[in-house]
């Protein structure tokens, strides 16, 4: 019997009303600044990682609501944690929140978008720790 390559990612909100898993790795993480987020989450930057949207499977009762044009945003109508982000750009990827899996420091961000949207007190911090683009990363 061969081994999986790799282990389901469980993950899902404060209160537990809800829950998510994802068969596959991340095919990315990130940190995002833009102000969209920034107020979807209230804090200065959220970070991301990036399944393929038919590999992730929700239990429980999201709320999902269409913050901008195209995208929609999901978080549990109990704790009102977020938990993922959808684009019409990119309808075969979903973004679950970093902090919202079991265990997010398996999937540390690779790269800062958005940067133009920053807040300035979050500079300094941000200074040379990883690859920044204004927008979001080049493909």
């Amino acid at each position: 019997m061969t081994q999986p390559e790799h282990e389901a990612l469980g993950g899902g909100c404060r209160c537990g009303a809800v829950r998510y898993v994802a068969a596959s790795a991340p095919l990315h993480s990130m940190i995002c600044h833009c102000r969209s987020c920034r107020l979807s989450a209230a804090a200065p930057l959220v970070p991301w990682v990036t399944f393929r949207r038919d590999e992730v499977i929700f239990s429980g009762i999201r709320r999902v609501h269409a913050s901008s044009p195209g995208v929609e945003r999901s978080f549990c109508p109990e704790c009102g944690t977020p938990l993922s982000y959808t684009h019409a750009d990119r309808p075969e990827h979903i973004d679950i929140t970093t902090c919202s899996l079991d265990d997010p420091d398996a999937h540390p961000p690779r790269n800062d978008s958005w940067l133009e949207d920053d807040v300035c007190w979050m500079r300094a911090e941000l200074a040379g720790a990883r690859p920044g683009f204004r927008q979001f990363r080049p493909e």
